[in-house]
Parts: C-alpha cells; structure tokens; sequence
C-alpha cells in the first residue's frame, strides 16, 4: 500500500504470530481481523526521542523538533531540531527535498544548527518514486556547512504518507563518516537499508525503526565498533517484510563486550520475542545495561516465565514489555519483579480452533 490511502485501511494491516495450541513454532501471517491501531511510542532514557509512527515526532535527542520553511528560517539553531520534509503539493509541482535543502543551508544559522529530521522525500507522490541517495548525497556535500551536527532523524514519515516497510532507504554509512561528531542517529525503514562498516568514535545512541529487519543490518550492527554507544534499540518486525534475523544473529551484541557502555538495550518489535527473552534472560549484556526493552512483540507466558526466573532481570532499572500477550496472572508477577516494569497493553491474541495468532505492533 502506498501514500493516499485512508488512514484506517493502513492501521488495519497487523502482523501476526501464528502459534498452534499443540505446537510452538510460528508462523507468520496477515491478520484477519481489523483491529484499531495501537501508536507506537518510545521515549528513553538519554535520546528522549517521541517515536509515533503515526505522527510526526515532536522531539528528538532531547530538543524540540520545528518544521523549517523558509518564510521563518532558522530561529533557535542550538536548542531545537529542524524538520526537512516534502510535502504533496511541493513534489507534484517538481520540486526536489534536495532543493528544500540548499534553501536551508542558505539561512546563515544553518552551521549552527545542531540537529536535523529528515522527512518525506517524495515517495508520498506517485510521480516521485525513489530511495535515499539524493538526500544522503546532499547530507554528506554539506557536511562543512553544518560543523555542529549532533543528531539525525533520518525517515520521519508517517503511515499516511508511506508505509514503514515501504520506505527505501540505501547505505546510509556515508553520513557517519561524514559526521564524526554525530552523537544520535534514528532511520526509519529498512527496505535497501544498510549500515556498512560502521565504526564511530561518538555515537552515542542508534535507533533503527523496522516492520521487518534484514539480517544483513543486525549482522552489520553486531560488527560495529562504537565505543561511546549508550543506547541501542532495534525493531526487528517480522518476516514477511524481511525480518529474518534470528537470536543467533544477536549472539554478538548478548554476549556484552560489544558496546562498553550500553545502558539501554532495546529489541523491540520482534515475532519472535519469546526466544529473545529466553536468549537475554542469560544473557551477559543484562549485567551491563540499565534498561531491557522487549516491547511491541508477541512476548507470551513462555519468555516472559525466562524473564522472572532471572536474577540479572531482577536487577534492572526498567524492563518494558509494553505491547505483549502474556496472561494477567503472568503480567502481575513481571510487575512484582521489585524494579521498574511497563507491562502495559496486555493485548489477547485472536484464536481460530487450536491455532493462536499474536501479532507485532508494527508490520508493514
């Protein structure tokens, strides 16, 4: 589906966990029903960043974000986040994001400003089809231009411009070469997407928002050396938009060597957040990290029982496993855990014979 279509025909569209009463192996599908959307929020320590993909963000890394038009220019280049966006009408007369850029690198506060979102490029218009590149091309030209860049918002679009699995992004590694100061990075979809080699020397935190992420990301993630990284918060989705990593995959970032100072781990969003909870209950990392996030998944009784039974658990700051499927009986004990618990949104999967069918927050 693509921009244009109503809002209520795009939050209908849920991923689902199918599960057998006899069986615990999942299969995804479509569901059936038609659900009212829940919004996707995530506000976290140390990025502060509003995450409803359903509305644009207000805030990110800690500031206001303001939309930029050239009538008002740049008033508050320090303390707030500019937001670039394309809007319909702007695209169906020709004009390009990249256009809307060089307006606002000419706005003698741009080399102060301190952080970008970068929104619809044009893929809400049907004459303006394509991925990142132009814009990730721009970014890296300007990179003298903007000395003080800390922060990027790298896919602020919204469903009713374009489904987040029908965002195309590319390789995106040019910016972290091209930013060495940069301190927090979000993108938004995962089609195309990739990270490279990614080695940075101030990343503090990096959020990759997916209905489905591709192993070649998490394996790329797993590889990077980013020794100033504090927060990591990845939505792994589900496998028919091209989730297909598995826990395997995540063994490099459990194992906790990875990233000396990880406070806050978040792998969110997840078919198969049982077996993440089962890996991480043990894991090495939960004795570094201050906050678990397990949120927006199919979590059910079975990963969240490894979760209780962990004496690492126990001593966290947070755990959030808001968005889940666990049964009232199970949510109360996580919430007597003696720490910091959301275990909001208690969701009841929907149940045709013996088949039992649990669905991510965010699919396509």
């Amino acid at each position: 589906m693509r921009g244009g279509i109503l809002s209520e025909q795009l939050h209908s569209s849920r991923a689902c966990a199918k599960t057998s009463a006899t069986r615990q192996s999942f299969e995804i599908k479509n569901c059936v029903p038609n659900r009212d959307a829940d919004t996707a929020f995530a506000s976290r320590p140390g990025v502060e960043t509003d995450t409803m993909i359903y509305e644009h963000i207000t805030n990110f890394a800690g500031k206001p974000v303001k939309t930029w038009e050239a009538q008002t220019g740049i008033q508050d280049p320090e303390g707030a986040c500019y937001a670039l966006r394309l809007s319909y009408e702007e695209a169906d007369e020709g004009r390009r994001w990249t256009d809307k850029f060089a307006a606002f690198l000419d706005d003698p506060s741009s080399n102060r400003v301190s952080g970008i979102v970068i929104g619809d490029w044009g893929l809400l218009s049907s004459a303006t089809d394509e991925t990142s590149d132009p814009v990730i091309e721009a970014l890296v030209a300007a990179q003298e231009r903007l000395p003080n860049l800390r922060a990027i918002f790298f896919g602020d679009i919204i469903g009713e411009e374009c489904e987040i699995s029908w965002i195309r992004q590319s390789d995106i590694s040019p910016l972290f070469t091209a930013y060495p100061q940069l301190e927090h990075f979000c993108v938004r979809g995962a089609d195309g997407l990739s990270l490279g080699a990614l080695k940075h020397d101030h990343l503090k935190s990096l959020i990759i928002q997916s209905g489905g992420l591709g192993v070649n990301v998490v394996r790329e993630v797993a590889a990077a050396d980013l020794p100033e990284l504090e927060h990591l918060e990845l939505w792994l989705g589900e496998d028919n938009y091209g989730g297909d990593a598995t826990v395997a995959d995540l063994a490099p970032i459990l194992d906790g060597g990875l990233f000396p100072k990880l406070k806050y781990l978040g792998l969110r969003d997840s078919q198969i957040a049982d077996e993440i909870a089962r890996a991480v209950a043990t894991a090495p990392v939960v004795e570094r990290i201050r906050v678990l996030d397990l949120s927006l998944g199919a979590l059910s009784d079975e990963g969240a029982a490894t979760l209780l039974a962990s004496s690492a658990i126990a001593r966290l700051e947070k755990l959030d496993v808001h968005h889940h499927f666990c049964s009232e009986e199970m949510t109360a004990k996580l919430q007597s855990l003696g720490v910091e618990v959301d275990a909001s949104e208690r969701e009841k999967p929907d149940v045709y014979g013996d088949e039992v069918w649990r669905y991510v927050a965010v699919g396509e």
